[in-house]
């Protein structure tokens, strides 16, 4: 039996207009978590600055372990 091409495929997933709504919604709570809660983020703010700080030099040096011949040998 040949088909013409015309059968609507049901495409997986939710809704239409599922995507639009959950979009408004994260937009409208984003607004309000930071309209409510941008002092507290302020004030902590120096202090994410120097554990930022303290990370980048944990990580960026690697304990300093790795510093000396950088692939030399040692046999000269």
């Amino acid at each position: 039996m040949e088909h013409d091409g015309h059968i609507k495929h049901a495409t997986p997933g939710a809704p239409r207009g599922f995507n639009w709504i959950s979009i408004v919604f994260l937009v409208v709570a984003a607004f309000f978590l930071l309209s409510e809660h941008l002092a507290h983020l302020m004030g902590a703010l120096p202090f994410l600055l120097l554990l930022a700080c303290l990370l980048m030099h944990l990580f960026m040096h690697h304990g300093h372990g790795a510093h000396g011949g950088h692939g030399e040998r040692g046999d000269k």
